[in-house]
């Protein structure tokens, strides 16, 4: 077992910070089916204020499909309960985080570079625009932001170069990307407005998420460093926005970006408008890039997209590097029943990869709930909100989590006095002790200088198969009167299928869960259930056990 500190080596579309998201699968009357759940939210509760308000474009990465959690909704709207004191602290927060970017988004965005528009628009686009099919693109937006120094002191981030600029676009559209960008300008650099001019500064690469209100993502790549240039002077930061998952790839990109920039800035728009143009490869595939470089020629880049798609937006060398194998598994307790977690380090880098890591022990669910890898200073009240959260908090600003309760603080700082500055207490009682123990065996195995790909192996092998003994069955209680309608799960033959006792215990908790719930019901929606990863995992385990038990006498 690896020790602490040991290293083991697109549409249009509005923000919320907590997005309105109720999936309900009801029958013709609209009424729940029997075993059916309702999905409990506080978006029933800001009802009027999403009619009254006009909600920011993607500002944050907080997909708030979110609600209480089991045991703490109090009052009833309908058949609702909820927490009316702190629906009252999140609506009040939600107005300040609104009317602080509202007041954000009115300064203009300069673009004293911006790249010219292409002669040809690519296959599949309306314009310059993609026709909701921007996942097949590598990007919608490379952008570079530099630090600016204001008049009456310290600096303001500010968008020097863009590509590609849309021209000709409505008011509307217009208003939703100034919004956009002014986003993009707070995560590039969510420390603020105090920076010190530097002769040195050791680059980083790290990535956010903009979840938009019917919970769809789109993922912010960066990488931060020193400008080309002589004495000192502030760091600027090139930012990709996509629709794609993979921050590996995003990386090598970055590395051209950054060769090209050295050279001229006029130098990126070619490279970059190539890529926009290259279909984005199917796991397992290459997409070659021409590109020309003065003095180089002609250079054929290569970009392959990792087999196993559902990891490669994660590292996990630096969550195993910040954290023993046992404080891993008490992060991962505390996240499968979807508590409050906030990470704290000083590197950008640190935060959005550990927080990436920890929602990808998850698969095959999702996190449901708010999810910013990085806050930005001007939103640090968002550790104030009472639903669950995976915050990554710069350590300068741990003074501003004030409240701790019902909280897991995770400190990665290298050589923290204490990992959990404070906790619930039980995040080690959590998971069965027989299946915890399976985990950390099978996280052992792992070579002290494996490979990114080698440790992905590693970690999705010691995981997966804790869902697949926990709740792998749920088929067979999936109940459909006729082939290709739609199911009902069963809730309480499912429950009591689960064995040993203490199994059975964490099941009944993890149902409680947001990400069991609408995984059950996306489930249910499903005329024939599709064979995913995870469907071959479980049908693998249980052949696997059937020729177990046909070798005993």
């Amino acid at each position: 077992m690896a020790h602490k500190n040991q290293q083991s080596t697109p549409r249009r579309s509005t923000w919320s910070f907590s997005s309105l998201h109720i999936s309900r699968t009801s029958g013709e009357d609209g009424k729940l089916r029997p075993g059916q759940r309702r999905t409990k939210l506080f978006s029933s509760v800001r009802a009027d204020f999403w009619k009254s308000e006009k909600v920011p474009e993607a500002i944050a990465d907080a997909n708030g499909k979110a609600r209480p959690p089991a045991g703490q909704e109090h009052g009833t709207i309908g058949d609702e309960e909820v927490d009316h004191g702190r629906m009252n602290t999140l609506s009040s927060m939600w107005n300040n985080f609104q009317e602080k970017l509202s007041r954000g988004a009115k300064d203009p965005t300069p673009s004293q570079h911006a790249a010219p528009a292409p002669a040809a628009s690519p296959a599949g686009t309306c314009g310059q625009e993609p026709c909701h099919a921007s996942e097949q693109f590598f990007f919608e937006y490379l952008v570079v932001v530099s630090l600016k120094r204001k008049a009456e002191g310290g600096y303001e981030p500010q968008i020097t170069y863009q590509f590609p600029k849309h021209d000709g676009r409505v008011k509307f559209q217009k208003q939703e990307e100034e919004t956009t960008l002014k986003a993009i300008t707070l995560f590039c650099f969510p420390e603020g407005i105090n920076w010190t001019p530097m002769t040195d500064y050791r680059s980083e690469t790290f990535s956010f998420v903009l979840t938009e209100v019917d919970g769809s993502r789109r993922n912010g790549y960066c990488r931060r460093l020193l400008p080309h240039g002589k004495g000192a002077r502030p760091p600027e930061a090139y930012c990709i926005i996509s629709r794609v998952a993979c921050f590996g790839l995003f990386s090598k990109i970055f590395d051209e970006v950054e060769k090209r920039r050295q050279i001229a800035m006029a130098m990126i728009y070619p490279f970059m408008q190539s890529l926009r143009e290259a279909p984005f490869p199917a796991p397992g595939d290459t997409v070659k890039i021409k590109s020309f470089i003065p003095e180089s020629g002609t250079e054929i880049i290569s970009l392959t997209r990792p087999l196993d798609s559902w990891l490669e937006h994660v590292n996990f060398h630096t969550l195993f590097h910040c954290l023993s194998d046992a404080e891993v598994l008490q992060v991962f307790a505390a996240t499968v029943l979807e508590r409050r977690i906030i990470f704290v380090a000083e590197e950008l880098s640190t935060l959005s990869q550990v927080i990436h890591a920890v929602t990808a022990l998850l698969y095959p669910f999702t996190w449901q709930h708010t999810f910013i890898s990085i806050v930005p200073e001007i939103l640090i009240d968002v550790v104030m909100a009472p639903t669950p959260y995976l915050l990554g908090v710069q350590k300068h600003m741990l003074d501003c989590v004030t409240d701790h309760t019902d909280l897991l603080i995770v400190d990665l700082t290298e050589g923290a006095e204490n990992t959990f500055i404070t906790s619930m207490g039980d995040e080690n009682t959590i998971l069965p002790q027989k299946l915890e123990e399976e985990i950390l065996l099978a996280l052992s195995t792992r070579k002290e200088n494996s490979t990114p790909e080698e440790l992905k192996k590693v970690v999705s092998e010691a995981f997966l198969p804790f869902f697949i003994k926990t709740v792998g069955h749920f088929t067979s209680h999936m109940k459909r009167e006729r082939r290709g309608q739609q199911g009902v799960f069963q809730k309480k033959s499912f429950s009591k299928a689960v064995e040993p006792k203490a199994t059975r215990q964490f099941v009944k908790k993890f149902m409680q869960t947001q990400m069991f719930d609408l995984f059950i019901q996306e489930l249910e929606q499903q005329p024939v259930l599709k064979e995913g990863v995870f469907q071959k995992k479980i049908a693998e385990y249980q052949e696997k056990r059937k020729a177990e038990k046909a070798k005993k006498p």
